[in-house]
């Protein structure tokens, strides 16, 4: 099973060592397409220079992907952009998110049926979160 996991980096990269953590735990149900997401020395500018090439090959990604798992807490326009098309092509999307001071999730997620939105603070809280959501999916 593929999974793309989807997390800030030209938006911030205050999240990557909590990126990390998620795409270890994601990788007990399959292979994360992403993993560079959660690299700490991935910078905002992203890990190649080529725009069209980040482009095409992330989206080759989540084409390949039967997964779409995004941490949202970030806003990141390219993240949206994903669960856009994700939702688009059926694929099953799960976004988590912390609820932070100042932040407020996108009414285009928390109001989209075709995703799964699940608020969350800690490592075991997203251990249950996933356990739910691949079995729900049948996975």
């Amino acid at each position: 099973m593929n999974i793309y996991f989807a997390g800030a980096i030209r938006g911030g990269r205050e999240d990557a060592p909590l990126y990390f953590e998620i795409i270890e735990l994601l990788g007990e149900y399959g292979r994360v397409l992403t993993e560079h997401v959660g690299n700490p020395e991935l910078t905002g500018s992203g890990e190649v220079d080529d725009d069209r090439e980040i482009h095409d090959r992330d989206l080759d990604w989540l084409k390949e992907a039967d997964y779409l798992v995004a941490e949202v807490t970030t806003p990141s326009l390219g993240v949206g952009y994903e669960i856009g098309k994700a939702t688009e092509w059926g694929t099953p999307t799960l976004c988590l998110y912390r609820r932070s001071e100042g932040l407020s999730l996108s009414a285009m997620i928390a109001g989209c049926a075709s995703v799964m939105v699940r608020e969350y603070q800690d490592r075991e809280a997203l251990r249950n979160i996933f356990a739910d959501f691949f079995r729900a999916d049948g996975a």
